[in-house]
This record gives structure tokens, C-alpha cells and sequence, in this order.
């Protein structure tokens, strides 16, 4: 695949990035939606491995990549509704969906809303919990989110080289595709706003506002609606070292059986970072389904 072209959508709270390969033809268009704290180009190796000619779509969720920022990512629910004008672009043929970890929650939304643009979900991984977990998380006030660890990540790097030497012998990184950790680096870092160098293409207070409000807006309330094919694909589960343990999955087992998925399946061998470990694999199963 050669490089994407680069889009704006502008919208009434800002701009939405989006990257796109290919054009539109006979086969159907793929709709690839990221994970938390990354953006769009974490999906280049996937898109590499896809038939060549692919129709492919990957948007910046807002406050990441080159989208707008909101003050705060407490909403998941209005990070999947930042994106129905995209969606609303592409009437006509139905998109093949994949989301990976909070990509895959707003996938599910999307679906619930706009059920006739999406043909088929590939849920990997997502962040969504059994419905118990939920029960009034909604109410509870919105945490500061400098007393979250993400918030104290490293934002400031010389360039994309420092920083993929610095994590490329450290968890979760370590288990990646290296080719996905340089695309992470070259594609998440952007000038900073005061003085030399780079800064994180999601900055850190986001990024923790989206962990820390990862049950305030529970996917239940649509999930029982949702009327799109799908297939799950999914980590080991277990006793998970915290809410950042992302050794194992945090899916909900009982997803699958909830959904009415086709395709319920475990991939023992990756932690949730199926698609940064195995990208080659996850485009074969997305060619399968265009």
C-alpha cells in the first residue's frame, strides 16, 4: 500500500483527522478504528498486509493523532458520536467495521446508530465490561485527571527515534511488531507547542481521562440493540494486575453470547495488543470479510 492521503472533516466541536487508502470500488470498504492513546497510522502494517487496492478508512478518535481536542475524554460515548458525520459520508455501499480495545466500543455504538452503513464488526479486544460494573458509575463526579499515572507520562522527546529506542525493550512494546512501534513513534509525536522537539500526539491528561472514565458511560444501554453481524476476537482473560494490566484482556466473557457474535474467538498466544502483535494475521481475517 502506498501512503495514505490525509483528510480534514470539520465538524461543529472541530476538526476529525482521517487517513485513507485506496479508492472505492466493487469490494466493500474497511473502517479501522484505533485504540486508547494512539491514532489512525498504528493500522499502517494491517493496511500493508490487505489486498492490494483495499478501500480503507482510519480516523483519529478526538483528543488523539491530529483531530481536535476536547477539554476532557470523559465521554466515551461522544468520542463514537464525534465520528456519525464521517460515517455519514460514505452512504451507500456498508463498511466492513474494525475496532480495537475503546476503537471497538465506539465501533459498537456507531453500529446501534447507523446499523445500515456497517455490513459486519470485528470487535478485538474491546474495552467493554459485563453491565454490572457500570451500575452507577455515570453519576459519580469526573476525577482530576493529574491523579491518574498516565498523566505523568513522558510528553516531551527529542524525535520519533529517541522515543522508539526508549520503548522498544519495554512492555508492552517489547511484544510488538517493530514495524508498528516505529509507526506509532514516527506518526504520535507532533511539534511542540512551546520550544524545540515533540510532544505526544494525545497528551497524557487525555489519555488518563479516558482510563479513568472507562465505566461512565455503559455500552449495555445499546449493545442489546445492535443488529450488525459480528465477530469477536479476544485476549486471555485472568486476575489482571490493575485497570493498565494490559497482559490480559479486559473484555467481558460473555460478550460474545450477549451480541449474537458469529465468530467468538480466543487468540491465546497475544496480550490485548492483538493488533500491534499480529498485524498480518488481523489483516487476513479482514480480507476474509471484503
Amino acid at each position: 500500500m502506498s501512503e495514505p492521503r490525509e483528510h480534514r472533516l470539520e465538524t461543529p466541536d472541530g476538526a476529525i483527522c482521517w487517513f485513507e487508502w485506496g479508492e472505492r470500488g466493487e469490494a466493500a470498504s474497511l473502517l479501522l478504528l484505533h485504540a486508547t492513546g494512539f491514532h489512525a497510522r498504528l493500522w499502517d502494517q494491517v493496511v500493508a498486509a490487505l489486498p492490494a487496492g483495499t478501500h480503507v478508512i482510519a480516523p483519529d478518535h478526538r483528543g488523539h493523532g491530529r483531530s481536535y481536542r476536547p477539554a476532557t475524554l470523559a465521554d466515551w460515548g461522544a468520542t463514537a458520536d464525534a465520528l456519525l458525520p464521517l460515517l455519514d459520508g460514505f452512504g451507500g455501499r456498508p463498511l466492513v467495521g474494525c475496532g480495537h480495545s475503546m476503537g471497538a466500543y465506539v465501533l459498537t455504538r456507531l453500529a446501534s446508530q447507523r446499523p445500515a452503513a456497517l455490513r459486519h464488526l470485528v470487535l478485538i479486544d474491546p474495552v467493554i465490561m459485563e453491565p454490572a460494573l457500570y451500575e452507577g458509575e455515570s453519576t459519580k463526579p469526573i476525577p482530576d485527571p493529574a491523579d491518574h499515572p498516565v498523566a505523568r507520562r513522558r510528553n516531551a522527546w527529542t524525535d520519533a527515534d529517541e522515543m522508539r529506542a526508549r520503548f522498544a525493550d519495554r512492555p508492552p512494546y517489547a511484544n510488538w511488531d517493530p514495524r508498528v512501534l516505529a509507526d506509532y513513534c514516527t506518526h504520535g509525536l507532533l511539534p511542540a507547542a512551546a520550544g524545540e522537539g515533540f510532544e505526544l500526539a494525545c497528551p497524557p491528561a487525555l489519555e488518563a481521562s479516558v482510563y479513568q472514565n472507562a465505566l461512565r458511560t455503559s455500552p449495555h444501554e445499546w449493545l442489546r440493540y445492535l443488529s450488525v453481524p459480528s465477530t469477536l476476537i479476544r485476549a486471555p482473560t485472568g486476575e489482571r494486575g490493575g485497570p493498565l494490566d494490559f497482559s490480559l484482556s479486559p473484555t467481558w466473557t460473555g460478550l460474545g453470547p450477549a451480541i449474537g457474535a458469529g465468530r467468538d474467538e480466543l487468540w491465546p498466544e497475544h496480550s490485548h495488543f492483538i493488533p500491534m502483535e499480529a498485524p498480518a494475521r488481523v489483516a487476513a481475517l479482514l480480507a476474509g470479510l471484503l
